[in-house]
């Protein structure tokens, strides 16, 4: 997370600590990530926190954020394709559409 974010939530909640508990991103395990202000420094510990925004927050555990650092695979990549002469994200056609979308096959012309 931003510290300019962390700030703005130490601010607003006027305190000197925030937590965090839910489950680990890459581990799946619960887990707690917490922050303090300690000789007016924001300290995190235990883990990281990520802030997408549009997604909502994503916390790793410490072994997972000293493994790998980047937040990976925490959107969904959404698909696209003809149904009924319009390009239309997949996830909104109907059950029976999508069941056929799964038997398309892909065909390569030489």
């Amino acid at each position: 997370m931003q510290k300019i974010t962390l700030e703005k939530l130490f601010k607003d909640n006027n305190t000197d600590k925030l937590a965090w508990s839910g489950k680990c991103h890459d581990c799946g395990k619960e887990h707690t990530v917490n922050a303090d202000i300690i000789e007016e420094q924001i300290i995190v510990s235990n883990g990281a926190v990520y802030d997408t925004s549009s997604d909502g927050l994503f916390i790793k555990c410490q072994d997972c954020f000293e493994k790998d650092a980047t937040l990976r695979n925490f959107r969904t990549t959404e698909v696209y394709s003809r149904c009924v002469g319009y390009l239309r994200p997949v996830s909104n056609w109907n059950p029976a559409k999508q069941e056929e979308f799964k038997l398309r096959k892909e065909y390569e012309i030489a």
